[in-house]
């Protein structure tokens, strides 16, 4: 070696590094999250030594060390360092490559996902909506799924699914078709002294945590939820953060934290140490059917945003909402 030269630099005359696959990359992004050939080879269900020989193909090809390994230690070498975000951009692409193709053999099939959030599949406005689709395009098969409150757009952005019933605002690329109003309630724990009143206002819980989210959600829709800020310009304060709709009332029931959630929450969560109350100066929510702008003329998503404003117009008379 050229005294001075770095052990993962290549010689100026070298030929040129060859292609990773991707499933090298991924590998990759795996023990480089790790740090730990035997918790990356778990956590990916393959042998220590396979993702071993693996790494050290996929050096070979690059013609660079990408991890500095010793009995005790694994550590990215700055080279490794250097192609990481690389290899998270190709990982993504590709990912995302993959979700489009199936969103398109998805289409020429006939075949439409849908997805629900909360209680949205128990509702009148998608059962009415998913009965006009069928009866317009018997042929075409539609998969209900349920989603859960952090993942709900991003399935729909990612085109995991094709459509979703959810609960506004979105962020842009989405189009809405409004099709419901309800108001919204405040959930607090039975033990807070707040939950003996008939009703309340916002003023009245101003001093009140309430649940967070993670950060991959949307904020423009949580701030809506945390109803963040106040009308008096405050900032709200944030409790625990929860990914679900049963660690939501969890902590709520904890006292830990209150939310404000549809008024059909009485109904469909109903829970021991939990009290909904109406909230006086509370804006109500919409209910709508969401799907990609981009996505809009598609054939299975042209069927049901047709299916669905239908049914608002007979059943409400309302116009499209459009983001």
């Amino acid at each position: 070696m050229t005294p001075g030269r770095s052990a993962d630099t290549a010689h100026p005359g070298a030929a040129a590094p060859g292609e990773p696959s991707v499933h090298q990359l991924r590998l990759f992004l795996a023990l480089a999250d790790e740090l730990h050939f035997g918790r990356a080879a778990e956590r990916l269900f393959i042998s220590q030594s396979a993702l071993s020989q693996q790494i050290r193909d996929m050096e070979k090809r690059l013609k660079m060390a990408l991890f500095a390994r010793t009995s005790r230690m694994v550590d990215l070498t700055p080279a490794g360092r250097a192609l990481l975000p690389e290899a998270r951009l190709v990982i993504e692409a590709t990912d995302q490559l993959r979700r489009t193709a199936a969103a398109q053999c998805r289409q020429s099939d006939g075949r439409l996902v849908v997805g629900t959030v909360g209680a949205e599949a128990a509702m009148p406005y998608t059962r009415a909506v998913l009965l006009e689709l069928h009866h317009r395009h018997p042929q075409m098969t539609v998969q209900l799924l349920g989603l859960n409150i952090v993942d709900h757009m991003a399935d729909l952005l990612r085109q995991d699914i094709d459509a979703v019933f959810l609960r506004p605002p979105v962020p842009d690329g989405i189009e809405l078709q409004h099709l419901a109003t309800e108001p919204r309630v405040v959930c607090l724990s039975a033990d807070d002294p707040l939950a003996a009143l008939p009703h309340l206002t916002l003023a009245q819980l101003e001093d009140r945590a309430v649940v967070d989210v993670p950060a991959q959600v949307p904020r423009m829709w949580w701030n809506f939820w945390a109803v963040d800020p106040r009308p008096d310009g405050r900032r709200v304060t944030y409790g625990p953060v929860v990914t679900d709709m049963e660690s939501l009332l969890h902590t709520v029931g904890q006292g830990e934290a209150v939310c404000f959630l549809p008024a059909a929450a009485r109904t469909f969560f109903p829970r021991p140490g939990i009290r909904y109350l109406d909230v006086l100066d509370l804006s109500p929510s919409t209910c709508a059917l969401a799907w990609l702008t981009k996505r809009r003329e598609e054939p299975t998503i042209a069927a049901i945003r047709q299916a669905a404003r239908s049914v608002a117009q007979r059943d409400a008379g309302e116009p499209a909402l459009h983001l």
